[in-house]
């Protein structure tokens, strides 16, 4: 039953109730869906949201890799280890991924649009308190940077959700690539506005204070101009699919889809990789130049403006890469998606391997294999937020999304940074040369091709089962029910045989 009050208001016309059910093995149980007419939202609105949500996201990965670009001067601030500096970034994704869960049962059952300015709110607040730690309060550090999850936890896991409900096929394809691309633009930019700030004002507690001003902003623009859209109206033309299902229920049907579970461990190894990579690589290169060319520590903060700026290129041109592959062979070949996932990860390997090994010799050529690495990496991100979208009903989707965001991370990116940090840490005790910390860190950067043949492996057994799972979701939500003059509560939804957009 819906518990939420919707933002649209609802027109006066006869509620249809229809039970789905399924060919292709994926049980529903107690879900049994009601479409009611809704005035669908605009397309000037929704395009508006769009901006917003990009807007936002946009600013949730600028903070969240300010730190990673000024993680040495964070270092020498606090005189904190590898595996102590890892812990910056592990906390913070704890928090985030055990957060996730509450909020995807609450938003696929209440007010979304108010539980992403609650969570954001909560976020400005704990970001910019994290500007105010003194030498003596790393402990308080750490605990502000778990509590910046919260409101990260409650955006990432309902924004996609909110975007799925204003467009469908094409469209909807589109807009999740323009929205995850802002996942590696701000990440991008995140380095790039730290190691700017802190080369101006030499003191990394400033550049933590960019993002809840611009923030304050985006909490403005959310309030007045992001709508909560019925769930479903993009499927069903302005309709709203509800229905009456448990918590425990959305999970069994989600682990019995089949396509959801393989790309779920798919971009957990991705996650690994990619929070390992963009938390160690900017120091990784300075500890590289520091052994070739540039003995003092001052010369390194350049590294995470390159960074940065290569982050940015490659988050643009691999989104938009990602999405044109998948808009041109989805047709033709039906496990496109899982595929070009498949290749963006194994492709990124050898990518990985002549970065590690290069980098002593030649900071340039390392730098060119970081693009290449990253391009094949980010094709990733927005062919992945519509797998989801296409393989899970709408009433469960951010419950997908949380569960998807928990796993990911709690396996992926939330131990990869402390883990390669004790692994240097434990190599670089082993001998005491002066470059020693360059080359501990380079060995424990291994263990990322080795995540990127795992992950390339499991999109590989999702291309297997994704075309029957889509099936199975556009045959019960994209078809419109024949009208009938006295619908009765037990009318069966009529099978769809319409290919996908």
């Amino acid at each position: 039953m819906e518990e939420k009050t919707p933002e649209t208001s609802s027109q006066e016309s006869p509620e249809r109730q229809w039970r789905m059910s399924s060919s292709s093995g994926l049980h529903y149980g107690s879900l049994a869906p009601i479409i009611t007419e809704k005035p669908t939202i605009s397309p000037k609105r929704a395009y508006i949201a769009i901006a917003v949500l990009c807007y936002i996201n946009l600013l949730n990965y600028m903070e969240r890799y300010t730190i990673p670009g000024v993680l040495s001067k964070i270092q020498e601030y606090f005189t904190i280890s590898d595996s102590t500096a890892g812990l910056l970034q592990t906390v913070f994704i704890c928090s985030f991924l055990f957060l996730a869960p509450l909020f995807g049962y609450l938003g696929d059952r209440y007010n979304r649009k108010y539980i992403m300015i609650g969570g954001l709110s909560v976020w400005l607040l704990t970001a910019a308190g994290s500007s105010f730690v003194t030498k003596s309060q790393f402990w308080l550090l750490i605990v502000l940077r778990g509590l910046v999850g919260i409101g990260e936890a409650s955006y990432s896991t309902i924004a996609p959700t909110i975007i799925g409900d204003l467009f469908s096929g094409g469209r909807r394809s589109i807009m999740i690539s323009i929205f995850y691309v802002f996942i590696p633009v701000g990440s991008g930019l995140g380095y790039i506005a730290g190691a700017g700030i802190i080369s101006v004002t030499e003191d990394w507690r400033w550049a933590l204070t960019i993002t809840p001003i611009m923030g304050v902003v985006g909490l403005i623009l959310m309030v007045f101009l992001c709508p909560n859209p019925p769930r479903g109206a993009a499927e069903t033309n302005g309709g709203e699919v509800t229905g009456q299902s448990s918590y425990l229920g959305d999970i069994k049907y989600l682990l019995k889809n089949k396509s959801y579970v393989w790309s779920s461990l798919g971009v957990t190894a991705l996650a690994f990789l990619t929070g390992a990579l963009a938390f160690w690589l900017p120091t990784f290169l300075s500890r590289a130049r520091s052994t070739q060319e540039c003995p003092k520590e001052s010369c390194n903060t350049s590294d995470s403006f390159i960074f940065g700026a290569v982050t940015v290129a490659t988050g643009i041109l691999g989104g938009a890469l990602g999405t044109i592959l998948s808009r041109q062979f989805r047709d033709k070949v039906l496990h496109a998606d899982p595929l070009i996932c498949a290749v963006g990860m194994l492709g990124s390997v050898p990518c990985l391997c002549i970065i590690i090994f290069v980098a002593s010799a030649s900071i340039p050529a390392a730098y060119v294999f970081i693009f290449l690495g990253e391009l094949l990496l980010s094709m990733n991100w927005p062919v992945l937020a519509d797998i989801l979208l296409y393989v899970v009903v709408p009433t469960r989707r951010a419950t997908a999304e949380a569960l998807q965001i928990t796993v990911g991370h709690l396996l992926g990116d939330a131990g990869s940074p402390y883990l390669l940090g004790v692994v240097s840490d434990a190599i670089n005790a082993t001998n005491t040369q002066s470059d020693w910390s360059f080359h501990s860190l380079k060995y424990s950067l291994l263990l990322c091709p080795f995540m990127g043949i795992l992950g390339g492996v499991f999109f590989l057994i999702t291309t297997l089962y994704i075309t029957e799972d889509r099936k199975a979701v556009q045959e019960l939500v994209e078809e419109t029910p024949r009208p009938q003059q006295d619908p009765t509560p037990e009318t069966s939804m009529e099978l769809s045989s319409k290919s996908t957009a």
